[in-house]
């Protein structure tokens, strides 16, 4: 499966580089876009879920590194989400 990685910019301006097994992330964010919180979370969650998913019906398990990834965006998430408008953007797709 086409892997991908993509880098993130949390509301404090901390670079982050995320991992997906599989190219969907495409379909729900744009490179120099920014997110609210809530949406950025939903879109991650619905993504990662699916690129999981994919990897579970072509191997016969769902795929680790896609949930770890998911579970490191909520953590990171719960420590922005006082923040008044909190965003996150999606600084780029990385090859």
């Amino acid at each position: 499966m086409p892997e991908m990685r993509f880098t993130i910019r949390w509301p404090d301006g901390t670079a982050e580089s995320c991992y997906s097994p599989s190219l969907v992330i495409r379909d729900y964010f744009a490179p120099g876009t920014s997110y609210p919180l809530a949406d950025f979370l939903e879109k991650s969650r619905e993504a990662l879920t699916i690129a999981s998913q994919r990897v579970e019906a072509r191997y016969g398990f769902p795929c680790s590194r896609a949930l770890g990834q998911l579970a490191r965006i909520e953590a990171g998430a719960r420590t922005f989400s006082a923040f008044p408008n909190p965003r996150v953007t999606v600084e780029a797709f990385d090859a």
